[in-house]
Protein backbone atom coordinates (compact mmCIF):
# COMPACT_ATOMS: atom_id res chain seq x y z
CA UNK A 1 0.00 0.00 0.00
CA UNK A 2 2.89 2.35 0.84
CA UNK A 3 6.61 2.34 0.17
CA UNK A 4 7.60 4.40 3.22
CA UNK A 5 5.73 5.52 6.34
CA UNK A 6 7.07 7.74 9.12
CA UNK A 7 5.64 7.53 12.64
CA UNK A 8 6.49 10.60 14.73
CA UNK A 9 6.24 9.70 18.42
CA UNK A 10 6.19 6.02 19.29
CA UNK A 11 4.32 5.66 22.57
CA UNK A 12 1.24 3.49 23.04
CA UNK A 13 -0.61 4.64 19.90
CA UNK A 14 2.46 5.05 17.69
CA UNK A 15 3.88 1.64 18.60
CA UNK A 16 0.45 0.03 18.11
CA UNK A 17 0.28 1.57 14.62
CA UNK A 18 3.82 0.27 14.03
CA UNK A 19 2.82 -3.26 15.09
CA UNK A 20 -0.41 -3.28 13.06
CA UNK A 21 1.29 -1.85 9.96
CA UNK A 22 3.97 -4.55 10.08
CA UNK A 23 1.40 -7.29 10.75
CA UNK A 24 -0.76 -6.23 7.79
CA UNK A 25 2.27 -5.58 5.55
CA UNK A 26 0.99 -2.11 4.72
CA UNK A 27 4.35 -0.48 4.04
CA UNK A 28 7.63 -1.77 2.66
CA UNK A 29 9.59 0.39 5.10
CA UNK A 30 8.62 2.06 8.37
CA UNK A 31 10.60 4.86 10.00
CA UNK A 32 10.35 6.19 13.55
CA UNK A 33 11.11 9.73 14.74
CA UNK A 34 11.22 9.67 18.54
CA UNK A 35 12.95 12.05 20.98
CA UNK A 36 12.66 9.86 24.10
CA UNK A 37 15.78 7.72 24.60
CA UNK A 38 13.74 5.43 26.85
CA UNK A 39 11.19 4.84 24.10
CA UNK A 40 13.92 4.33 21.50
CA UNK A 41 15.53 1.64 23.68
CA UNK A 42 12.16 -0.08 24.13
CA UNK A 43 11.54 -0.02 20.36
CA UNK A 44 14.95 -1.54 19.68
CA UNK A 45 14.31 -4.31 22.24
CA UNK A 46 11.07 -5.21 20.40
CA UNK A 47 13.19 -5.93 17.31
CA UNK A 48 10.56 -4.83 14.84
CA UNK A 49 11.56 -4.21 11.24
CA UNK A 50 11.68 -0.43 11.39
CA UNK A 51 14.36 2.24 11.30
CA UNK A 52 14.73 4.89 13.99
CA UNK A 53 15.82 8.13 12.33
CA UNK A 54 18.62 10.14 13.89
CA UNK A 55 18.05 13.07 11.56
CA UNK A 56 14.93 13.70 9.51
CA UNK A 57 16.16 15.79 6.59
CA UNK A 58 17.21 13.09 4.14
CA UNK A 59 14.30 10.68 4.54
CA UNK A 60 11.18 12.84 4.98
CA UNK A 61 10.87 13.99 1.31
CA UNK A 62 10.52 10.35 0.31
CA UNK A 63 7.74 9.43 2.76
CA UNK A 64 4.32 8.45 1.42
CA UNK A 65 2.67 9.12 4.78
CA UNK A 66 3.62 10.76 8.07
CA UNK A 67 1.61 9.94 11.22
CA UNK A 68 2.06 12.34 14.14
CA UNK A 69 1.47 10.49 17.42
CA UNK A 70 2.88 12.98 19.91
CA UNK A 71 1.18 15.20 22.51
CA UNK A 72 -0.75 18.11 20.99
CA UNK A 73 1.71 20.56 22.51
CA UNK A 74 4.47 19.13 20.28
CA UNK A 75 2.68 19.66 16.96
CA UNK A 76 4.02 23.10 16.11
CA UNK A 77 7.62 22.09 16.89
CA UNK A 78 7.22 19.02 14.70
CA UNK A 79 5.80 20.93 11.75
CA UNK A 80 8.52 23.58 12.06
CA UNK A 81 11.10 20.79 11.90
CA UNK A 82 9.71 18.69 9.06
CA UNK A 83 7.49 20.85 6.85
CA UNK A 84 10.22 22.06 4.48
CA UNK A 85 11.08 18.45 3.71
CA UNK A 86 7.51 17.33 2.90
CA UNK A 87 6.35 17.26 -0.71
CA UNK A 88 2.82 17.56 -2.14
CA UNK A 89 2.45 13.77 -2.46
CA UNK A 90 3.01 13.12 1.25
CA UNK A 91 -0.08 12.44 3.36
CA UNK A 92 0.27 13.95 6.84
CA UNK A 93 -2.10 12.87 9.60
CA UNK A 94 -2.22 12.94 13.40
CA UNK A 95 -4.06 11.02 16.11
CA UNK A 96 -4.88 13.81 18.57
CA UNK A 97 -8.03 13.87 20.69
CA UNK A 98 -8.70 17.62 20.30
CA UNK A 99 -8.80 19.12 16.82
CA UNK A 100 -10.13 22.60 16.08
CA UNK A 101 -7.92 24.85 18.24
CA UNK A 102 -4.67 23.14 17.34
CA UNK A 103 -5.58 22.99 13.64
CA UNK A 104 -6.57 26.66 13.44
CA UNK A 105 -3.38 27.59 15.28
CA UNK A 106 -0.99 25.62 13.06
CA UNK A 107 -2.64 25.53 9.62
CA UNK A 108 -1.86 29.18 8.67
CA UNK A 109 1.78 28.63 9.65
CA UNK A 110 2.51 25.68 7.37
CA UNK A 111 2.94 25.53 3.62
CA UNK A 112 -0.27 25.43 1.58
CA UNK A 113 0.74 22.36 -0.40
CA UNK A 114 0.98 20.17 2.72
CA UNK A 115 -1.90 17.70 2.82
CA UNK A 116 -2.76 17.41 6.52
CA UNK A 117 -5.85 15.29 7.17
CA UNK A 118 -6.53 14.85 10.88
CA UNK A 119 -7.39 11.42 12.30
CA UNK A 120 -8.60 10.24 15.71
CA UNK A 121 -8.57 6.49 16.32
CA UNK A 122 -10.82 5.92 19.36
CA UNK A 123 -8.48 3.54 21.11
CA UNK A 124 -6.10 3.78 24.02
CA UNK A 125 -5.36 2.92 27.61
CA UNK A 126 -4.17 4.47 30.86
CA UNK A 127 -0.71 2.98 30.21
CA UNK A 128 1.84 4.60 27.91
CA UNK A 129 5.04 3.68 26.12
CA UNK A 130 6.07 1.37 23.25
CA UNK A 131 6.14 -1.77 25.39
CA UNK A 132 2.36 -1.52 25.86
CA UNK A 133 1.62 -1.30 22.13
CA UNK A 134 -0.81 -3.83 20.67
CA UNK A 135 -1.34 -4.70 17.01
CA UNK A 136 -5.04 -5.34 17.77
CA UNK A 137 -5.60 -2.04 19.58
CA UNK A 138 -7.62 -0.66 16.65
CA UNK A 139 -9.67 -3.76 15.87
CA UNK A 140 -13.36 -2.83 15.53
CA UNK A 141 -12.67 0.66 16.92
CA UNK A 142 -13.93 3.87 15.37
CA UNK A 143 -11.51 6.20 13.66
CA UNK A 144 -12.74 9.74 13.05
CA UNK A 145 -11.41 11.46 9.94
CA UNK A 146 -11.81 15.24 9.83
CA UNK A 147 -13.30 16.74 6.70
CA UNK A 148 -12.21 20.31 6.06
CA UNK A 149 -12.35 22.73 3.14
CA UNK A 150 -10.10 21.97 0.18
CA UNK A 151 -9.33 18.50 1.48
CA UNK A 152 -7.31 16.31 -0.86
CA UNK A 153 -9.95 13.70 -1.76
CA UNK A 154 -7.40 11.26 -3.15
CA UNK A 155 -5.39 11.42 0.06
CA UNK A 156 -8.55 11.09 2.16
CA UNK A 157 -9.44 7.90 0.32
CA UNK A 158 -5.96 6.44 0.82
CA UNK A 159 -5.93 7.42 4.51
CA UNK A 160 -9.35 5.82 5.04
CA UNK A 161 -8.09 2.57 3.52
CA UNK A 162 -5.08 2.64 5.84
CA UNK A 163 -7.19 2.85 9.01
CA UNK A 164 -9.59 0.19 7.75
CA UNK A 165 -6.63 -2.05 6.96
CA UNK A 166 -5.42 -1.95 10.59
CA UNK A 167 -8.92 -2.71 11.89
CA UNK A 168 -10.84 0.57 12.26
CA UNK A 169 -14.34 1.54 11.23
CA UNK A 170 -14.39 5.00 9.64
CA UNK A 171 -16.64 7.94 10.48
CA UNK A 172 -16.29 11.48 9.10
CA UNK A 173 -16.78 14.67 11.14
CA UNK A 174 -15.87 18.32 11.00
CA UNK A 175 -13.70 19.96 13.68
CA UNK A 176 -16.53 21.43 15.71
CA UNK A 177 -18.60 18.25 15.77
CA UNK A 178 -15.60 16.17 16.80
CA UNK A 179 -14.51 18.40 19.67
CA UNK A 180 -18.07 18.80 20.95
CA UNK A 181 -18.74 15.05 21.02
CA UNK A 182 -15.44 14.03 22.61
CA UNK A 183 -15.58 16.73 25.26
CA UNK A 184 -18.54 14.78 26.69
CA UNK A 185 -17.60 11.20 25.88
CA UNK A 186 -13.91 11.39 26.77
CA UNK A 187 -12.48 14.68 28.03
CA UNK A 188 -14.88 15.52 30.86
CA UNK A 189 -14.98 11.90 32.15
CA UNK A 190 -11.20 12.13 32.53
CA UNK A 191 -11.53 15.46 34.34
CA UNK A 192 -14.13 13.92 36.64
CA UNK A 193 -11.75 11.03 37.36
CA UNK A 194 -8.88 13.39 38.23
CA UNK A 195 -11.20 15.41 40.46
CA UNK A 196 -12.64 12.31 42.14
CA UNK A 197 -9.16 11.06 43.03
CA UNK A 198 -8.22 14.53 44.28
CA UNK A 199 -11.39 14.57 46.41
CA UNK A 200 -10.50 11.17 47.86
CA UNK A 201 -7.01 12.43 48.71
CA UNK A 202 -8.48 15.54 50.39
CA UNK A 203 -10.91 13.35 52.32
CA UNK A 204 -8.12 11.02 53.43
CA UNK A 205 -6.01 13.94 54.65
CA UNK A 206 -8.89 15.65 56.45
CA UNK A 207 -10.30 12.54 58.12
CA UNK A 208 -6.92 10.87 58.57
CA UNK A 209 -8.33 7.66 57.16
CA UNK A 210 -6.56 5.16 54.92
CA UNK A 211 -9.26 5.12 52.23
CA UNK A 212 -6.96 3.61 49.59
CA UNK A 213 -6.83 0.41 51.62
CA UNK A 214 -10.61 0.16 51.45
CA UNK A 215 -11.18 1.55 47.95
CA UNK A 216 -14.20 -0.10 46.36
CA UNK A 217 -14.70 -0.71 42.66
CA UNK A 218 -15.96 2.83 42.04
CA UNK A 219 -12.85 4.63 43.29
CA UNK A 220 -10.61 1.94 41.83
CA UNK A 221 -12.01 2.55 38.34
CA UNK A 222 -11.62 6.31 38.71
CA UNK A 223 -7.95 5.81 39.61
CA UNK A 224 -7.40 3.72 36.48
CA UNK A 225 -8.66 6.55 34.28
CA UNK A 226 -6.74 9.14 36.32
CA UNK A 227 -3.53 7.16 35.78
CA UNK A 228 -3.47 8.30 32.13
CA UNK A 229 -0.58 10.38 30.79
CA UNK A 230 -0.83 13.80 32.43
CA UNK A 231 1.00 15.72 29.68
CA UNK A 232 -1.29 14.34 26.98
CA UNK A 233 -4.42 15.18 28.96
CA UNK A 234 -3.21 18.64 29.94
CA UNK A 235 -2.84 19.42 26.22
CA UNK A 236 -6.30 18.01 25.45
CA UNK A 237 -7.98 20.05 28.20
CA UNK A 238 -6.32 23.28 27.06
CA UNK A 239 -7.00 22.71 23.36
CA UNK A 240 -10.70 21.89 23.82
CA UNK A 241 -11.31 24.29 26.70
CA UNK A 242 -14.46 25.94 25.31
CA UNK A 243 -16.42 22.68 24.93
CA UNK A 244 -15.03 21.29 28.16
CA UNK A 245 -15.96 24.41 30.11
CA UNK A 246 -19.54 24.22 28.84
CA UNK A 247 -19.67 20.54 29.77
CA UNK A 248 -18.37 21.26 33.27
CA UNK A 249 -21.13 23.86 33.75
CA UNK A 250 -23.77 21.28 32.76
CA UNK A 251 -22.15 18.66 34.99
CA UNK A 252 -22.19 21.00 38.00
CA UNK A 253 -25.83 21.90 37.30
CA UNK A 254 -26.77 18.22 37.34
CA UNK A 255 -24.75 17.63 40.52
CA UNK A 256 -26.59 20.46 42.26
CA UNK A 257 -29.88 18.93 41.17
CA UNK A 258 -28.90 15.50 42.52
CA UNK A 259 -27.67 17.08 45.76
CA UNK A 260 -31.06 18.74 46.17
CA UNK A 261 -32.91 15.47 45.50
CA UNK A 262 -30.82 13.69 48.15
CA UNK A 263 -31.35 16.44 50.74
CA UNK A 264 -35.11 16.50 50.09
CA UNK A 265 -35.22 12.68 50.03
CA UNK A 266 -36.91 12.66 46.62
CA UNK A 267 -36.66 8.93 46.01
CA UNK A 268 -38.80 8.91 42.87
CA UNK A 269 -36.64 11.35 40.90
CA UNK A 270 -33.40 9.82 42.15
CA UNK A 271 -34.48 6.40 40.93
CA UNK A 272 -35.51 7.85 37.57
CA UNK A 273 -32.04 9.40 37.06
CA UNK A 274 -30.34 6.09 37.85
CA UNK A 275 -32.69 4.13 35.59
CA UNK A 276 -31.92 6.48 32.69
CA UNK A 277 -28.21 5.89 33.31
CA UNK A 278 -28.72 2.13 33.01
CA UNK A 279 -30.35 2.64 29.61
CA UNK A 280 -27.22 4.45 28.38
CA UNK A 281 -25.09 1.57 29.62
CA UNK A 282 -27.20 -0.88 27.62
CA UNK A 283 -26.80 1.27 24.50
CA UNK A 284 -23.01 1.33 24.93
CA UNK A 285 -22.92 -2.47 25.22
CA UNK A 286 -25.29 -2.98 22.26
CA UNK A 287 -23.10 -0.75 20.10
CA UNK A 288 -20.12 -2.99 21.04
CA UNK A 289 -18.25 -0.24 22.86
CA UNK A 290 -17.97 -2.53 25.89
CA UNK A 291 -18.77 -6.10 26.93
CA UNK A 292 -21.84 -7.19 28.89
CA UNK A 293 -19.89 -9.06 31.57
CA UNK A 294 -19.73 -8.57 35.34
CA UNK A 295 -16.99 -6.18 36.50
CA UNK A 296 -16.25 -5.20 32.84
CA UNK A 297 -14.96 -8.69 32.09
CA UNK A 298 -12.09 -8.47 34.54
CA UNK A 299 -10.58 -11.73 35.70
Amino acid sequence: MFKKILIVGCGLIGSSILRATIKKKISKKIFILEKSKKHINQIKKLRYSCEVLKGSEKQIPKMDMIIICTHLGEYLKIFNKIEKYINKNTIVTDVGSAKETIFRKIKPRIKKNISWISSHPIAGSEVSGPKFGNEKLFSDKWCVLIKDRNINKKHMKILSKFWVKIGCNIVYMNFKEHDHIFSITSHIPHLVAYNMVKTAMNFEKKKKSNIVKFSAGGLRDFTRTAASNEIMWKDIFLNNHINITKGIDLFLKNMRQIKKLINTKNEKKLIKIMQESKKIRKKIVSSKQDVNLPDFGRR
